[in-house]
């Protein structure tokens, strides 16, 4: 009688921790059929043992991809290995609403899993194990780690300022332009430009108006892109635009566009209006170019005949103006 009590003492604990557990606990049968359901699987269900018991596990929940759950359990029953289930690959299986308030972010509960087979007593498989975690703290504290370090990661090629590229972001793109240009028949123009009487500005207004132009004629080339042409802040008032499939004429006509647009500015600071123009060079690849900073210097020479001539224009760079 004092091991009859023993036993169902034992039983007992069992079944408390079985409805207690926080993971999730499922059997089923062979053909997919709910046979067991713990308490953690009816409190975020919202469904009782009685109500999913010998109910087919896809007709209850249709947010299961059948054909992906049979192929990590066919497996299970065949070969009587274990199969696991990860929420990189997939969030969840279960679709459960997330209450955690310190992931609160997270609509649904990420979920990994694990799969065993249950034999009777001559090694057959008959049933299914399912236990299901729920990883959202993990899931959600590894994206916000990913978006965090591709937020760094953008703000580490963006300039501050301007929110073009930075100087060295842009040379890259126009380095890696330049080595697919080598490889192919395309072509490409580079353009610079730069503020005219910038230190002016900056002298008679202070830095920060200073800025304000800056910010200005940044919004103007933004404004002025095409999805394929790349821009960056070169230097403190001067900036370069990759026009990627573009001929020194088409180039030209952006730059006048460009130009006209800052022309016409009007820039408030401190209740004044502040007016801006640049002068603008432009350089069209040439296979002849060893390598990329040949096409920047090309470039440059074009703008600084730009402001030799009196500013407030635009040159296209020819061989007479020497360089490549």
């Amino acid at each position: 009688m004092e091991n009859f009590s023993q036993d169902v003492a034992e039983v007992h604990w069992l079944l408390d921790m079985f409805q207690t557990v926080d993971v999730g606990l499922v059997v089923l049968t062979a053909d997919y059929k709910i046979q067991v359901w713990n308490g953690f699987m009816e409190n975020h269900s919202g469904l009782t043992p009685r109500q999913v018991r010998d109910r087919y596990l896809f007709d209850l929940f249709s947010e299961i991809d059948e054909e992906w759950l049979r192929r990590k359990c066919d497996p299970v029953i065949l070969l009587k290995n274990r199969a696991f289930t990860i929420w990189e690959q997939r969030p969840y299986i279960f679709k459960f609403r997330n209450y955690r308030p310190i992931t609160g972010s997270a609509d649904y509960m990420y979920q990994n899993s694990t799969i065993f087979p249950i034999t009777d007593l001559r090694g057959n498989v008959t049933h299914l194990c399912m236990i299901v975690y729920d990883v959202t703290d993990v899931a959600v504290s590894r994206l916000e780690l990913e978006s965090m370090n591709g937020q760094l990661q953008q703000l580490s090629k963006t300039d501050f300022l301007t929110g073009l590229h930075n100087r060295g972001a842009w040379e890259e793109s126009l380095h890696q332009e330049f080595k697919r240009l080598k490889r192919s028949n395309h072509g490409g123009a580079l353009l610079m430009c730069d503020i005219d009487h910038f230190k002016r500005v900056n002298d008679t207004y202070g830095h920060a108006a200073g800025d304000a132009v800056i910010q200005a004629v940044a919004k103007a080339v933004k404004k002025n892109l095409r999805e394929t042409d790349i821009a960056g802040r070169y230097g403190g008032e001067e900036f370069a635009v990759l026009l990627v499939d573009t001929t020194a004429d088409q180039a030209a006509y952006f730059g006048e566009r460009l130009r006209k647009t800052v022309e016409n500015l009007t820039i408030e600071y401190n209740n004044q209006l502040l007016r801006a123009t640049i002068s603008l060079g432009i350089a069209e690849y040439h296979p002849s170019m060893v390598e990329h900073r040949n096409w920047i210097e090309n470039a440059d020479k074009a703008l600084y005949t730009s402001k030799a001539n009196g500013r407030n224009q635009l040159t296209i760079f020819s061989p007479e103006l020497g360089g490549d």
